[in-house]
């Protein structure tokens, strides 16, 4: 059994062929898949792709590009439901801050703001985090340190091969690896993949996004976690099962859910 615990089955991409994507992956051995939230407006579709389907959950949040989004009342009446099992994906990102010094501090502080205000919501509703990072580790890690993201923990997605997060892993954070390690110019993931603990490791695809050799350059899908798997297994020198049932029972531990 492969879990994907990052896979964005709302996208607009899958409206066509949801159904025969969710064969496929069951084909190749994914019997799990995590929606996360994105955008708020989507987490309607998310909620009832997961009902439909066993197996398949969802989560609420706002991802960092949409941090003006945040509305708790929103996100509550969904983490009420027993299929969303965390709250996420937020964070923090600085790839695309505005030119302007004055406009780039607020809009940080802004982002900062918002992923507190997550973080104190997994903690009342007692639900892990799906912690979206780039190009912001020094304030990521204080952000959740300082918040007492340890009460729940969560995963790193799409883990950005950072040793300065490492030490997240005894706070009760997991590393979500995806098609990224497949990459020719993943050097640096491939060199720190060694470094994460067995018992903290989850796959991802973030699908229909960063799709791995050799379909890169097409869009993504839940099938495509074998392909992370099995990278995986190549370079810790392990048995592509050994790492399926490690990734699975680590997802399983994180977000008590997914079948046995």
């Amino acid at each position: 059994m492969i879990i994907d615990t990052h896979a964005h089955l709302d996208d607009e991409r899958y409206n066509e062929d949801l159904d025969e994507v969710l064969a496929n992956a069951k084909a190749n051995g994914v019997e799990g898949i995590l929606i996360p939230g994105a955008d708020i407006n989507d987490l309607k579709k998310a909620q009832e792709i997961a009902h439909k389907n066993e197996n398949i959950y969802f989560a609420a949040g706002v991802h960092p590009y949409h941090h003006k989004q945040y509305d708790e009342k929103i996100l509550r009446e969904f983490l009420e439901d027993e299929k969303c099992i965390a709250v996420g994906e937020c964070g923090l990102d600085y790839y695309r801050l505005p030119d302007d010094e004055n406009e780039k501090k607020v809009e940080k502080l802004e982002q900062q703001e918002v992923f507190k205000k997550h973080i104190e919501l997994a903690k009342s509703v007692k639900k892990p985090l799906i912690v979206h990072i780039r190009d912001a580790n020094d304030d990521s890690k204080r952000v959740l340190l300082e918040n007492g993201a340890k009460e729940v923990g969560g995963v790193l997605h799409c883990y950005n091969a950072s040793e300065h997060l490492l030490s997240l892993a005894n706070d009760g954070f997991y590393f979500g690896i995806g098609g990224v390690l497949t990459f020719r110019n993943a050097k640096q993931l491939v060199e720190v993949l060694s470094k994460i603990p067995l018992d903290k490791l989850v796959a991802e695809t973030d699908a229909p996004y960063l799709t791995p050799q050799p379909h890169r350059g097409k869009r993504n899908e839940p099938a495509y976690t074998r392909f992370v798997v099995e990278k995986i297994a190549e370079l810790l020198d392990k048995e592509v099962k050994e790492i399926e049932d490690l990734t699975s029972t680590n997802a399983k531990r994180l977000f008590k859910a997914f079948a046995k």
